[in-house]
């Protein structure tokens, strides 16, 4: 699927995505790209999160592509079954392990437990093997359990501006091949 075929709807985690993000630079890049907002970034409600994910994707009539971070990985994987048929796929980055990861602040602790269920669309997570908020052993099962591809970014912590990734291209190579098997 190419790029200007469907609508890239970003998904930020916990605190929205700032500044020099690798997600506010895609979404200026990509002319059919469009950050989801939430009512609260600082205290989510994963109802609220969830409702307002599947509400963007049913405002557009074309296919829909996620790019989710850290928290909204969960709100996806909670709101999966329910989106509607035009969700063509997700690109998952660095899920935040709101169940075990002792780094996972207590407000996102509403978003337990993770759903196991398998995604009815395809996806990839790209986890790294030295991320504070999910061991790479957690990153895999879910990716199992979602029937998502996985990618190991080697050590680039949670794959933010804290971790160096600003730009993030080879953030974006993956994306690519996601898009190239839609």
């Amino acid at each position: 699927m190419k790029l200007a075929e469907c609508d890239i709807l970003i998904l930020p985690g916990l605190g929205n995505s700032g500044p020099g993000h690798w997600q506010v630079r895609w979404a200026e890049r990509m002319r059919t790209a469009a950050i989801v907002e939430q009512a609260d970034w600082d205290e989510p409600d994963l109802d609220d999160w969830v409702a307002t994910i599947d509400q963007a994707c049913r405002l557009t009539t074309r296919p829909v592509v996620l790019i989710a971070h850290s928290l909204s990985v969960t709100a996806v994987a909670h709101a999966a079954t329910r989106l509607p048929d035009n969700v063509s796929g997700a690109f998952l980055v660095a899920p935040t392990d709101v169940e075990l990861s002792p780094a996972a602040p207590e407000e996102v602790h509403g978003f337990r437990p993770i759903p196991r269920d398998p995604f009815p669309f395809p996806s990839m997570l790209v986890a790294s093997s030295n991320d504070p908020y999910v061991s790479l052993e957690r990153a895999v099962e879910f990716a199992n359990c979602w029937g998502s591809d996985f990618h190991q970014a080697g050590e680039a912590g949670h794959i933010n501006l804290d971790s160096g990734h600003g730009p993030w291209p080879e953030g974006l190579l993956m994306f690519t091949r996601l898009m190239q098997r839609l």
